[in-house]
């Protein structure tokens, strides 16, 4: 196991260099112009001088190297600086935005906390609602329990967040008056009245990320538990006199949990990435609404950055599926 996943860092490498290269290139040769929104009064020779200041007058093999080596070696010791408070990175130049002339991974670590307040409650809460659901809906198959289920996961797959968000809003803020509309980023948790308070503001965008979340993971579950309680393995154990609690909830279960893990792990990079449209509708001020402001003022490194960040963990929780694999189920093996 430890080879395989040692293995897999260093194939990793060169598949994050090849992805960064097609984002980068991507980008480039996108339309727009980051002088697109200088005002027309500002006269010619000054806007190529802008542009110069930005790097753009720099051929595009040399700015790719030069975002390479900021993202991957100045960034970390700037990460490292922070927190043991050496100074590697004294003076070196940071990638940064176009769009507020401040290095893109402060802003980033600025509203990461807001997406993970919103977006990881709602994906911990959608688990743990959805994986009992599943396992309960397969273990009672056509029941009411399961009918209600299929009606609530069609319901969570058909109803777009961006009419769900409204129609929340409409209902809890509105007609209602329970929760608050906006979501206030600015809110300071300092005492038990703070608290409640952010509670009540992420109640509304939780519960609509959470509503598609758990229609997606309870029909996985459900269908995974389907296939395994028809083996022949689950015949053997209840006819070796195992409980039906250990049955279902040991052997059923953990050979379930195999795909299910796929799913819930390449979930969590959205995490990271945000919800962009409820976090639009709800006015949450995280790295989804980033990424949306940052292509709308044509801020190709906040972009580049933000995009590539989004690869990095998709290809890291890969390979957390895979190692993942092995622990659930003995069988699989990686020699």
């Amino acid at each position: 196991m430890l080879t395989f996943t040692i293995r897999r860092l260093i194939l990793a490498v060169p598949t994050l260099l090849f992805i960064s290269l097609v984002i980068f290139l991507l980008l480039e040769l996108a339309p727009g112009d980051p002088m697109a929104q200088v005002p027309l009064t500002v006269p010619p020779e000054v806007k190529e001088k802008m542009r110069e200041a930005l790097g753009l007058g720099q051929p595009m093999h040399i700015r790719f190297w030069k975002w390479i080596v900021q993202f991957f070696w100045i960034e970390p010791q700037v990460l490292i600086d922070h927190y043991i408070g050496t100074s590697f990175s004294a003076g070196d130049l940071r990638v940064i935005s176009w769009q507020t002339r401040s290095p893109v991974m402060d802003i980033v670590i600025q509203r990461l906390p807001q997406t993970l307040w919103v977006v990881g409650t709602a994906y911990i809460v959608a688990i743990v609602i959805a994986l009992p659901i599943g396992i309960y809906s397969a273990y009672r198959q056509y029941s009411w329990f399961d009918q209600l289920g299929t009606f609530v996961s069609m319901v969570g797959f058909s109803v777009p967040p961006f009419f769900s968000g409204v129609l929340v809003i409409v209902i809890f803020s509105v007609q209602l008056g329970w929760f608050p509309s906006i979501y206030d980023t600015t809110h300071v948790v300092d005492s038990w009245d703070a608290f409640v308070y952010q509670l009540k503001q992420m109640i509304m965008p939780v519960m609509v990320l959470a509503l598609q979340i758990t229609a997606q993971l309870s029909r996985f579950m459900r269908a995974s538990m389907l296939d395994n309680l028809n083996q022949d393995y689950v015949r053997t154990a209840r006819a070796k006199g195992l409980s039906e609690y250990v049955v279902v909830m040991v052997h059923v279960l953990r050979n379930s949990m195999i795909p299910v893990v796929t799913v819930i792990a390449l979930g969590i990079p959205s995490i990271f990435g945000g919800a962009i449209i409820t976090e639009q509708v709800f006015k949450v001020n995280g790295i989804g609404q980033l990424l949306i402001g940052a292509i709308q003022a044509n801020d190709l490194p906040m972009v580049q950055t933000l995009t590539f960040i989004f690869a990095v963990l998709i290809v890291l929780f890969n390979l957390i599926a895979d190692v993942l694999y092995g622990i659930l189920d003995p069988r699989i093996r990686y020699d």
